[in-house]
């Protein structure tokens, strides 16, 4: 990065490089960024691998809810009967 040493004296053409050159600079640093954060994001919302790595948890935790919703309904009835 160049210093910028801008007074009055300073030709028009010579300030247009220089927000042309900063412009480029910009969407080079924005456009990096962007993918960077696009990949991450992708990553982290991958779905595939949620469902790969917490499928069998996922089962069971759902095994176990309806166990004890089955037990609790069966036990309703019981006492129904009585």
């Amino acid at each position: 990065m160049r210093p910028m040493n801008i007074g009055p004296d300073v030709p028009t053409a010579s300030l247009e490089e220089l927000a042309i050159e900063q412009r480029r600079r910009i969407h080079n640093t924005v456009s990096t960024l962007r993918q960077e954060v696009e990949g991450k994001v992708r990553d982290k919302l991958n779905v595939d691998r949620y469902v790969a790595e917490y499928a069998f948890p996922a089962a069971g935790v759902a095994a176990f809810f309806t166990f004890v919703l089955g037990y609790g309904v069966a036990g309703v009835f019981k006492h129904m009967v009585k």
